[in-house]
């Protein structure tokens, strides 16, 4: 079995409906059926309803205890699928939508993380995220917190949400903080946004990674611009032809990108939203884009050596991707 890594897996998106469902009961919350389609998926309309379900979901998460529920059971599953190393995207905003404070949330998440590795052998990390269309204000409050509360497993800081609130200015000082203190970055852009969107992530704010990236293939300069300065892409594949993006992964520009010399990343986003998993993103890329053994091994290496674990880590972490490659 290949080993995998992922690097962009939002947390509370993780959550699939019957853990969701558990969730909800367990808290006392409330919830439209008009959310899932059937046992396993969720059901939106569109991006903006996507949000929408989205946050709604998320809502069932109010606890320590079902942060440490969530995290757990996501690593157990990627480490079931082989995978060695996933840095997931924690939200403090809607953990304080949910009444909690930013150690609440971490607390759970934490525990869930060393017991993973306990139990699974698979290695846990969390970038702390604001959520870019709640304004550059509240972004600079969760920088504030992730700074002012350092963990060991915090080791990066970036952005989701919708791409077309606000300018990625705007998101400087927040992006500033986080960097200043030690934390590297990254941020969603050409995604939905087209290669504008990627050109303005890069020139304000100081990340080494974006989230998606895709549409910056339809800019040939701006693509040299990412292979010159090694910027990687944490690529989405069945999020972007899920979200109506790309109308399907014949359309999808991965390989495109990768051939250009680009820095590309295998990752499942929001998985139980789009019927998907780190597992799965990687057979398609082998099934749809072509790609051997070899240049999965490849797309791991990448991952390993972008993550924004320690020094260490990322050693220990190559020497299993190395001792898999000599079999």
């Amino acid at each position: 079995m290949i080993p995998l890594a992922e690097l962009h897996c939002h947390l509370e998106g993780a959550a699939g409906p019957a853990l969701v469902r558990r969730l909800a009961a367990r808290n006392g919350v409330l919830l439209p059926a008009t959310i899932f389609a059937g046992e396993a998926r969720f059901a939106f309309a569109d991006f903006a309803d996507f949000l929408r379900v989205y946050d709604l979901a998320a809502g069932c998460i109010r606890a320590p205890e079902d942060y440490y529920d969530v995290t757990l059971a996501y690593l157990a599953a990627c480490a079931g699928e082989g995978a060695v190393y996933v840095e997931l995207m924690s939200s403090p905003d809607h953990a304080a939508a949910a009444g909690m404070t930013y150690a609440d949330h971490l607390e759970g998440i934490v525990a869930a993380i060393a017991e993973a590795r306990r139990a699974h052998g698979i290695v846990g990390r969390v970038i702390v995220t604001c959520v870019r269309h709640f304004g550059p204000e509240r972004a600079v409050e969760v920088a504030r917190q992730a700074v002012a509360d350092p963990h060991s497993l915090v080791v990066g800081f970036g952005m989701g949400g919708d791409e077309s609130a606000y300018s990625a200015a705007d998101f400087a000082p927040a992006f500033q903080l986080a960097h200043d203190a030690g934390l590297p970055c990254t941020v969603h852009a050409g995604e939905f946004g087209g290669p504008e969107s990627v050109r303005a992530a890069l020139a304000a704010l100081p990340v080494s990674r974006l989230g998606h990236g895709v549409r910056a293939v339809e800019d040939p300069e701006l693509v040299r611009m990412l292979v010159d300065r090694g910027v990687t892409l944490e690529v989405c594949p069945t999020s972007n032809v899920a979200t109506g993006v790309y109308g399907g992964y014949g359309e999808h520009p991965f390989r495109a990108l990768r051939d250009a010399g680009c820095r590309v990343t295998l990752n499942s986003d929001d998985p139980p939203y789009f019927g998907t998993t780190i597992g799965r993103e990687y057979r398609l890329a082998a099934d749809e884009f072509g790609l051997s053994d070899a240049a999965l091994a490849g797309v791991t290496r990448t991952a390993i050596t972008a993550g924004f674990a320690d020094a260490a880590t990322k050693a220990g972490l190559l020497a299993r991707l190395d001792a898999w490659t000599e079999t």
